[in-house]
């Protein structure tokens, strides 16, 4: 059974959505969306309610200008996103924390984990997508792109999944300045990456060259040969959780 949806005020006074249940085990899941995604899908749900029937804390949100929070999703950047995401760490969540980051919520979990070390036991990593928009976006962008975002402030990008997304160069600037896999990410605890190997949003290299990037020794890494990047049929929910009982056990 699913929380009551509540609303929190950010310290920069946004208004966002989320979804919390308290921990009895000890230990708590925060589920971080990927780009232009929310907390209603199948995935956050199936986490919540295994969550919720073990014990463990669960809390999702849905970013600024997404889902059922406040704000313009043209408006919004990768540092509007960060910041969310430690408002949410800091007020609603509590006991030791695992972060679950599916696509940009894995770039949001990293970004966490830097910023809140103390709190964060575990990483769980969906197509993981950090750096996505110097990485995968801005070397692939056609030239007329490219220019619209440099020259104009904004390209309007097809979607597989709805409507056209605005790309502004709020948004590519703010991602240069939130970079992670530059450098090492000094991690140890447990990590499990979970790669679809058809993936034509985060390709599996890009997976795997994050691999290398964390520290951690306990890092697990598991592809899916025929997986897509929503990783959401029943049996690649029944592999998520499987997942998330390991490191809870831990």
């Amino acid at each position: 059974m699913m929380a009551d949806t509540k609303f929190l005020t950010t310290p920069q006074g946004r208004k966002l959505a989320y979804r919390h249940t308290a921990t009895r085990s000890g230990k708590s899941f925060l589920w971080l969306s990927g780009f232009n995604s929310d907390m209603a899908g199948t995935k956050v749900t199936e986490l919540e309610a295994w969550a919720v029937k073990t014990g463990h804390g669960f809390t999702a949100f849905d970013y600024s200008g997404h889902g059922q929070s406040d704000g313009d999703f043209e408006a919004c950047t990768i540092t509007d996103w960060h910041e969310d995401t430690l408002a949410v760490v800091d007020k609603v969540t509590e006991g030791e924390l695992v972060l679950v980051g599916s696509s940009m919520g894995a770039w949001m979990a990293l970004l966490a984990m830097k910023a809140r070390a103390a709190r964060v036991s575990g990483l769980v990593l969906i197509a993981p997508a950090p750096d996505f928009t110097a990485r995968l976006m801005w070397p692939h962008l056609p030239s007329e792109a490219r220019f619209a975002i440099t020259q104009e402030g904004k390209w309007m990008m097809p979607s597989a999944y709805g409507d056209p997304v605005p790309i502004t160069r709020a948004l590519i600037e703010s991602g240069a300045r939130h970079t992670v896999m530059g450098a090492p990410i000094d991690f140890d605890g447990p990590v499990r990456i979970l790669q679809g190997m058809r993936d034509e949003d985060v390709p599996w290299k890009h997976a795997e060259a994050l691999v290398e990037t964390i520290t951690s020794r306990d890092l697990t890494f598991t592809l899916v040969k025929d997986g897509d990047h929503r990783l959401s049929r029943p049996h690649d929910i029944a592999r998520l959780l499987a997942t998330c009982a390991e490191i809870a056990a831990d």
